[in-house]
């Protein structure tokens, strides 16, 4: 007996197929691919455009502005969803294909699922070239879109209707697989989508891929127990695969059953509440003066969901203990096994269910005196936080801190902070007391500018009842505020904090530190010897945000700015608060870096700032340890 099929295009049916994915863990039951954002050209409008409009009534579709954007739109609701379900994202061949490798590469780095589906060239090739076509003359079968292999966790190129069966299903194998997902590619040529094929049923039937929770291996485990009994300065580096896990409750019992302190990393902030006795903040470069110095006297560093970047581990400067060990616990091997560390590969959320257990049944508990240190050191930086919040008068300008203090007296735990590059991560992970699981919302796998306003889109469409923040300097406004007409138009009420300091303020410091001089990092007219040190830019971001369809509340000073965020957060309409930071050296900013970071010095200079520097280059890369 034939199998019962229909006759679709290959867009139409990949249309249909992605409609009937979901995922499933813990009981929780979520649609794989929530919806399509696109911009339409003629590589796609044809195909993928007339299959969204065929079915319409089962795909969403969101209009985007630009390809990037779009991307990290998906990228924040992915996130928000707990990598359970995500958006795919559509474009035309050539440059529309061309500007999501940057949101790919993004996504791939932070292991967040998106679907990307950039329209190619014809298959069968009619003429060739065609329009927006890149010719390789030593390769016919490359195009534009072989730029996303490198930043894909899965590629494939569909030039045969019948290759969509199995490309379609690997895609969504990678999309749902806790330790391989990141951005999945496939590349449609044109002519291919619009024709016709003969498609078993069964391909449109409801699939539930099941996200797995590996539980930890019984030797590791117990070998985890016995380095975790024989620790006396032990510390867990908390990092985003909590949150992907969601293992805070189980990261919670294990730090209260031990007493083991916790640091987090940019994207593990938030796994223990900001109130909670074990937290001491954020750890690494950007990390709390306590984080920082326990890390320094740690005789075991517990890693659990983290990728140990540079910016944790100062570079490689940070967990100075001559015995100092690791524990890894992660689902990735990869990352278990930094570090020379011992590897717990397993679940999160289940490995740390399993460790408590057993800690707890060898009564395991670190010493009065350890907990008395770090709850000494916790208190001490909540008072320099503190210090950091409080404003000269209601009449003073703002600092970049005291804007962030005045959002935190504001919002409560429904609240989502999203930011992602420039000075803000460093002063947000110093600073923001985080109140609940998912409100601190920071992209620094791949620190993106441009991130933070197509991200909180994408964040309030997963959770439309929550307030969501966009914090964005100057600098990040400008690389990208196109999406600000997709919140307008689709209603999107997002609220946006501008923070107008007149450049890139992280990289001028960077670049001062450097011995750079802070060259081409001001937004100011150039001055006569070549540095742009001349009058600021008579640039008005506040009226631009509101050409686009914002609206835009002013505040020049403290108090303005606490009224103008608490009508920001009641508006039911995507608004804007635009703020002037007080940047004058003589005027206290957020504490300095607790920890180095590796950025190389010029070996050799004339100027004495970079002389100067280079000493202190060398003074630091001397104390580098390779952990093996």
């Amino acid at each position: 007996m034939t199998a019962p099929t229909t006759t679709l295009t290959v867009a139409q049916a990949l249309v249909r197929f992605l409609a009937a994915q979901y995922t499933e863990r813990d009981g929780e039951r979520r649609r794989l691919i929530g919806a399509t954002w696109g911009i339409f050209g003629h590589g796609n409008v044809a195909g993928i455009g007339q299959a969204l409009v065929e079915y319409a009534d089962v795909m969403p579709y969101h209009q985007g502005r630009n390809e990037q954007a779009m991307v990290h739109a998906a990228v924040g609701y992915a996130r928000q969803c707990n990598r359970l379900s995500t958006h795919a994202v559509t474009t035309s061949i050539g440059p529309g294909a061309t500007n999501l490798v940057t949101g790919a590469a993004l996504a791939t780095v932070n292991h967040l699922p998106v679907l990307l589906l950039p329209g190619d060239v014809f298959a069968t090739r009619p003429a060739d070239p065609v329009l927006q076509q890149l010719e390789v003359p030593w390769a016919g079968d490359v195009s534009v879109n072989d730029t996303l292999r490198p930043v894909s966790r899965y590629f494939d190129r569909v030039t045969r209707p019948e290759q969509l069966i199995p490309s379609a299903l690997q895609a969504v194998r990678v999309l749902t697989d806790p330790v391989e997902t990141g951005a999945v590619t496939l590349a449609l040529p044109q002519d291919v989508q619009a024709e016709a094929y003969d498609w078993p049923e069964e391909f449109f039937a409801e699939r539930v891929w099941t996200v797995r929770r590996p539980a930890a291996d019984p030797a590791e485990l117990a070998e985890a127990v016995r380095a975790v009994r024989a620790a006396r300065r032990p510390l867990v580096v908390a990092g985003g695969g909590v949150h992907h896990s969601r293992a805070e409750a189980a990261l919670a019992g294990f730090a209260e059953a031990t007493g083991i302190p916790v640091a987090s990393t940019q994207a593990g902030k938030g796994s223990l509440r900001h109130d909670h006795p074990q937290d001491v903040g954020g750890i690494g470069h950007t990390g709390t003066a306590t984080a920082d110095g326990l890390a320094r006297t740690a005789d075991l560093v517990i890693g659990v969901g983290t990728r140990y970047t540079d910016f944790t581990t100062a570079s490689g400067t940070l967990f100075g203990n001559p015995g100092v060990r690791f524990l890894n616990l992660s689902i990735a091997p990869f990352d278990a096994h930094k570090l020379a560390g011992l590897p717990l590969v397993a679940d999160a959320r289940a490995a740390l269910g399993e460790l408590t257990g057993a800690l707890r049944a060898h009564g395991y508990r670190v010493a009065d005196s350890y907990v008395e240190e770090y709850t000494g050191g916790k208190e001490h930086w909540e008072q320099r936080v503190d210090a950091c919040f409080e404003a000269a008068g209601p009449d003073a300008r703002p600092t970049q801190p005291q804007v962030i203090g005045a959002l935190d007296a504001l919002v409560d735990e429904s609240d989502v902070i999203v930011n992602a590059a420039g000075s803000l991560p460093g002063d947000l992970h110093k600073l923001w007391r985080t109140r609940s699981r998912d409100q601190y919302h920071l992209e620094y796998g791949y620190s993106c500018m441009g991130y933070e306003i197509p991200a909180a889109i994408g964040v309030k469409l997963a959770a439309p009842e929550r307030n969501v923040w966009a914090l964005v300097g100057d600098g990040t406004y400008l690389m990208m505020p196109t999406e600000i007409v997709t919140a307008v138009q689709e209603g999107v009420a997002i609220k946006v904090v501008l923070v107008q300091n007149h450049g890139y303020a992280s990289i001028g410091g960077l670049s001062e530190a450097v011995g750079a001089e802070r060259f081409g990092t001001a937004y100011r007219f150039p001055a006569p010897d070549g540095t742009y040190t001349g009058a600021p830019l008579p640039v008005d971001l506040a009226a631009n945000a509101a050409s686009l369809g914002l609206r835009v509340l002013r505040a020049r000073t403290v108090g303005e700015l606490g009224a103008a965020l608490a009508e920001a957060r009641a508006a039911d309409t995507a608004t804007c608060v635009y703020v002037e930071t007080e940047t004058s050296d003589t005027v206290s900013g957020a504490p300095g870096a607790q920890a180095w970071w590796d950025v190389p010095v010029a070996e050799t200079a004339t100027r004495p700032s970079a002389v100067k520097a280079r000493e202190l280059y060398e003074r630091h890369v001397s104390t580098r340890r390779r952990h093996v």
